[in-house]
């Protein structure tokens, strides 16, 4: 199996390109983002919760979305050739918990990618994002702001801890979706 994780802040094109590379090499796509709104549609307490910290600006704590993706895998494992994880994980007890997991199942991140885009390109993007989402937390710069300070602060470590396992690739994220998905089929075709 091929197990990939796909980088990148609010607005680089994770769920588009996801997509697209879920059909290209059989993966399945687990999103935290669909995961949560899923829960919130359906008015579960855990969905109750994710609103709350989205509502904020803030990320949802590492436990309730751990849980929820070690579940969604357990669901799917065995239906396809390997997992898509896009939004997870987003801290280093995140990536330790995928990685003892996975362990548990004689399964491993085999790489982590990343959509590298400039902050003001993606402001602009969530900005245009909102006007059709619905979603509270791409309609307010200030909240938009909050969550890259939140990734720099909480995400961007885990690349260190990826490029110590020689398993972290970066991908320009600017450009038409061809052009990206192209960057990203060359990096999953040389693995």
């Amino acid at each position: 199996m091929i197990n990939i994780v796909l980088f990148g802040k609010p607005g680089a094109g994770k769920g588009t390109q996801a997509e697209i590379l879920k059909e290209k090499y059989n993966l399945i796509h687990i999103s935290t983002g669909d995961l949560f709104r899923y829960h919130k549609g359906n008015n579960t307490e855990l969905g109750l919760l994710a609103k709350k910290y989205e509502e904020e600006g803030r990320l949802v704590p590492d436990e309730l979305t751990t849980n929820m993706l070690i579940e969604e895998v357990k669901r799917k494992i065995g239906t396809s050739s390997g997992f898509l994880f896009d939004g997870y994980p987003r801290t280093l007890a995140q990536a330790e918990s995928l990685d003892e997991f996975l362990s548990s199942i004689n399964e491993v991140v085999t790489a982590t990618i990343a959509l590298e885009a400039d902050d003001e390109i993606l402001v602009a993007r969530l900005l245009e994002r909102g006007k059709t989402s619905g979603r509270v937390d791409d309609q307010d710069e200030e909240k938009i702001r909050n969550r890259y300070q939140e990734y720099n602060e909480k995400t961007a470590p885990l690349m260190d801890y990826y490029k110590k396992q020689n398993k972290f690739y970066a991908v320009n994220g600017i450009g038409t979706v061809p052009e990206i998905t192209e960057r990203l089929s060359k990096v999953i075709e040389s693995l």
